[in-house]
C-alpha cells in the first residue's frame, strides 16, 4: 500500500495570509487587558468586560470584541478610573515593564486616580484604632462612619 503524502503548505492562498496578519494586529479585549496586567485572571477580565466595566472607544464591548493600536480603553476597576490608549498588542503576558508598554495612560485621569488614593489612605488614617478587639465606644464609632 503506498503512503499518501499530504502537502499543505501553511499559506496557501492570501486570504488566509491575511487572516494571520490581522490576528497578529488586533486582540480579543478580554485576553488584552489579561496580557497588559489589569486583572490577574483572564476570567476576571472576561467578568469585568462582560460586567459593562469596560468602555471601548466609547461603547460597551463583548469579552471577543478585538483591539487594535489607536483605540481608547476606559475600565473602572477596584472603583479606580483609568483612561487608556492602545499603543501595541503583547503577545504573551509578561513583565509589568513589557505589558506597560502596551499602552498610554491619559495623564488627567492618573492625576485623578492618584488624588483618589489619597483620599482613602487618609480616610483610613481617622479610622479609630485600638489595640486588639475594638471596645464599646470604638465598636459604636465603626457602625457609625461605616452607615450600617
Amino acid at each position: 500500500m503506498p503512503v499518501r503524502l499530504r502537502h499543505n503548505p501553511p499559506y496557501r492562498d492570501v486570504v488566509t495570509l491575511n487572516r494571520m496578519k490581522r490576528i497578529t494586529e488586533s486582540l480579543r479585549i478580554d485576553r488584552w487587558l489579561y496580557y497588559c496586567r489589569f486583572y490577574r485572571s483572564r476570567g476576571q477580565a472576561t467578568a469585568a468586560v462582560s460586567g459593562g466595566h469596560v468602555r471601548l472607544n466609547g461603547e460597551r464591548p463583548s469579552p471577543g470584541s478585538r483591539v487594535k493600536c489607536g483605540d481608547r480603553v476606559d475600565l473602572v476597576r477596584d472603583r479606580l478610573a483609568y483612561s487608556l490608549t492602545v499603543t501595541g498588542i503583547p503577545q504573551r503576558r509578561g513583565p509589568a515593564t513589557e505589558a506597560s508598554g502596551c499602552y498610554v495612560e491619559d495623564p488627567g485621569s492618573a492625576r485623578e486616580r492618584e488624588a483618589r488614593v489619597a483620599l482613602l489612605r487618609q480616610d483610613r488614617l481617622l479610622m479609630p484604632r485600638t489595640d486588639g478587639r475594638p471596645d464599646k465606644r470604638t465598636r459604636r464609632q465603626l457602625i457609625d462612619r461605616k452607615g450600617s
